[in-house]
């Protein structure tokens, strides 16, 4: 997720199989069918939270299992992604379309031409994604790579919400990536120039959602990607601003935050700080391409990857860190999950 400041979410969620009243479904299917099984229900299997569906993938995804065919499951499956957007564009009014290019499907109200290009963007970066991740990032099998590019903010936050904790503070963001049953990338409309760091960066999550690696890894690549393909015209600070930033923030105790993860869903400047190392310690370890790919693959979440970087690359994580901001310190900045308040987190927020 790409943060930026700081939102509110606050007030009991509910969710319900009741369709809201003003919602049009004229093109949605409400059965999805295989040959050599009983149809699926989507409708009924539909949750309805703030007024916009999102099916049970897990109930889906055990009746497509049972389908004898294997390449018949995967058609399943993505037909199921098809009718789903139908339902979400019935619910959020006529102003949503679905633009589909191959594999590609976008959900959103930009006006065709501009529809077109995202969608075609979304193609072309999907390709280089893998490209420039090479051996480590992988394109879905099945399915489609699903863009849903919402209207407003409101509207963004009105789903995503399903996805955080009930109530709390927490880091605006202008993406996200979710892989609750279905991979798919949210945001809300702006430029395309604005879109497309996005849509680079969450399509890396997409392509990494196969690794169980630990957070930094996985924000650290998919921040080093977005900025290869597109670069930031305007950055915010300085290097020198930030190395300092960095100094001041860090130390034993908010260290093991980064390594577990829970430092990427501070409201603070800690958010900031966290993709910035993250991006600086992938791009410090990854000079050897090969070698580093064995340690991506490798890397473990339980130990924020500890045992694969000192096997693998031959590195203390903990005194790169220091080294990297010249910082000296009597105690450890290792990795060390008795420390962590919560259970790892893998990122793509």
């Amino acid at each position: 997720m790409l943060n930026q400041w700081i939102k509110r979410l606050s007030g009991k969620r509910t969710a319900s199989t009741e369709i809201p009243a003003e919602a049009s479904f004229i093109n949605a299917p409400a059965l999805i069918a295989a040959p050599g099984v009983e149809p699926f229900d989507l409708a009924a299997a539909l949750n309805w939270e703030q007024q916009l569906p999102v099916p049970d993938w897990h109930a889906l995804g055990r009746w497509v299992a049972v389908i004898p065919e294997p390449s018949a499951q995967g058609s399943a499956w993505a037909e199921a992604e098809v009718a789903w957007l139908a339902h979400l564009q019935g619910a959020l009014g006529p102003r949503y379309r679905i633009t589909q290019l191959n594999r590609t499907l976008l959900l959103s109200t930009l006006e065709p031409r501009l529809a077109d290009a995202t969608a075609q963007f979304t193609a072309k970066t999907l390709a280089r994604v893998t490209k420039v991740l090479e051996g480590v990032a992988r394109a879905p099998v099945h399915g489609h790579s699903i863009v849903l590019v919402f209207e407003d903010e409101d509207t963004y936050y009105r789903y995503v919400s399903r996805y955080y904790p009930e109530g709390g503070e927490f880091a605006f963001s202008s993406g996200m990536h979710i892989n609750a049953g279905c991979s798919h990338f949210v945001t809300f409309q702006a430029e395309l120039r604005a879109i497309e760091p996005v849509i680079a960066h969450e399509l890396t999550h997409a392509c990494l959602a196969h690794l169980a690696i630990p957070a930094w890894l996985n924000e650290g690549l998919a921040v080093n990607t977005e900025r290869r393909l597109c670069p930031p015209a305007y950055p915010t600070h300085t290097p020198q601003q930030l190395h300092q930033m960095h100094r001041r923030f860090w130390n034993e105790e908010t260290v093991q935050s980064f390594w577990s993860g829970q430092s990427f869903l501070r409201p603070d400047e800690g958010n900031l700080l966290s993709y910035e190392l993250a991006r600086i310690l992938v791009d410090h370890l990854s000079r050897d391409w090969k070698t580093f790919k064995a340690f991506t693959v490798q890397a473990q979440l339980d130990d924020a990857g500890h045992e694969a970087a000192t096997r693998l690359l031959g590195v203390d994580l903990g005194k790169t860190v220091c080294a990297l901001f010249d910082l000296r310190s009597a105690g450890s900045w290792t990795p060390e999950p008795t420390r962590w308040d919560a259970q790892p987190e893998r990122g793509a927020f």
